[in-house]
């Protein structure tokens, strides 16, 4: 894929004329996808598809396309001609983009991750013997993801990674069921055993009574998946230069001085350690590590290259993380439930949404598989509760601690294409979390 993808922009690049430049994104998998339900393998399929997006620019003004490619050297070129000529059509009839950054040093890389996956087939066999006699649901994707960039410049960045993402449930009756999830570089059949035994017991207890409990503060836990909710929606507007220059940020009164995490709290934009290439918009290359919250105060806005050309700042990334790193803590999870003893074992949230943004104030559900715990120990389901918190006391004041395990937690859009983004997270103990029906 690589070296066609270089020749396709080297030709491309011959047919230029005057001042025009030329940006081309490359994107591309080769992926096993495998469905489940009832504990059988509903479908499943390989994809291998190669996409190229095409950015036109002359002078302030730009135009861009994308076209799919078939991997024919002679096929791809004269779709790459063709597409080319359109733009030229288009491009002088755009206004100037006043804010249109992009890099104009070439700065080469090449970043090939080892390829330590199992086969397909021996992870099938695995999810079917952890679903024998349940009703397990999931999806399983796995393979190699591609992105490449080029420009008439010279500049030529390569990126390629293989992963696993395995996201599934324990299925009970009506809308009892237990979430689990699985991903990595490399398949430990001993991690993923460990992970279905305890989602299969949390089943077990799922189909005993129901517990209600009334709205007010309790002792919560929430498990990574779960946190990662909170991160989603924090990553809206949350850490990107833009909104904080607007005064539109979630993280306002961080940005203001007088709000702050616990010293415990780092996050950062880990782009070595994540699923991201390390190159992005426009030909700019991302800091390996890029610290946005550290040890409970704020650090560094995410500044993309438009944003970077309107405050005039060096661009390090896009708006919002794509490869999210918590920095773990000190409570080890097998600890969790005596250190919660008595409250609310939350393994997922959903329909998140800020109650109030600049207070950075968040709502939200608990969903599938939500537990009472008293001793130490999980007695009971819990019916579903809604939420409403903000960032500074979950992880502020009333952040107890975070696990020292952490897990990967891919993003598992897959529409056109798998994402490569994905957060790194612990669990959290919080105290006096606020339940309000």
């Amino acid at each position: 894929m690589r070296e066609a993808f270089y020749e396709l922009v080297d030709k491309l690049s011959r047919q230029l004329r005057g001042h025009e430049v030329l940006l081309a994104r490359f994107s591309g998998e080769q992926s096993d996808f495998v469905r489940f339900n009832h504990s059988l393998i509903r479908q499943g399929g390989h994809v291998e598809q190669r996409r190229v997006e095409l950015e036109l620019i002359d002078g302030g003004r730009h135009v861009s396309g994308t076209c799919t490619l078939s991997g024919v050297a002679d096929e791809d070129g004269a779709r790459g001609r063709n597409m080319l000529e359109g733009l030229r059509d288009c491009v002088a009839s755009v206004p100037e983009d006043p804010y249109l950054l992009y890099s104009t040093e070439p700065a080469n890389t090449t970043q090939i991750g080892e390829n330590r996956l199992p086969d397909s087939g021996s992870m099938v066999e695995a999810v079917l013997e952890a679903g024998k006699g349940l009703d397990l649901v999931g999806i399983l994707a796995a393979g190699g993801i591609y992105a490449g960039f080029g420009n008439s410049l010279g500049q030529r960045n390569w990126f390629a990674t293989h992963s696993f993402d395995l996201s599934w449930c324990y299925y009970l009756a009506k809308d009892k069921a237990v979430k689990a999830n699985y991903a990595g570089f490399e398949w430990d059949p001993a991690t993923f055993e460990r992970k279905a035994r305890e989602a299969r017991q949390q089943l077990a207890i799922l189909a005993g009574p129901p517990k209600t409990i009334s709205p007010g503060e309790y002792r919560v836990y929430l498990a990574p998946a779960a946190l990662a909710e909170v991160m989603r929606l924090l990553c809206w507007g949350g850490f990107g230069l833009k909104a904080h220059r607007t005064k539109t940020s979630s993280l306002l009164k961080m940005t203001e001085g007088n709000h702050a995490l616990a010293p415990g709290v780092t996050m950062r934009e880990n782009t070595a350690q994540g699923l991201s290439p390390n190159f992005y918009t426009g030909g700019f290359l991302r800091p390996p590590c890029v610290a946005v919250i550290e040890n409970g105060l704020f650090k560094t806005a995410l500044a993309s290259p438009r944003s970077a050309k309107e405050y005039s700042v060096e661009p390090n990334g896009t708006e919002a993380p794509d490869s999210l790193d918590m920095a773990a803590g000190e409570i080890p999870f097998a600890d969790v439930l005596q250190r919660l003893s008595a409250g609310v074992y939350v393994n997922t949230l959903w329909y998140m949404n800020y109650s109030d943004r600049p207070a950075c104030r968040m709502t939200g559900m608990t969903r599938f598989a939500t537990f009472w715990v008293e001793n130490g120990q999980i007695v009971a389901p819990l019916n579903v509760m809604r939420f409403d918190e903000t960032i500074y006391r979950m992880l502020g004041g009333n952040l107890i601690g975070l696990t020292c395990e952490r897990d990967l937690l891919p993003d598992e859009h897959t529409y056109g294409g798998r994402s490569t983004g994905s957060m790194r997270l612990p669990g959290a103990l919080i105290d006096k979390f606020a339940f309000t029906l």
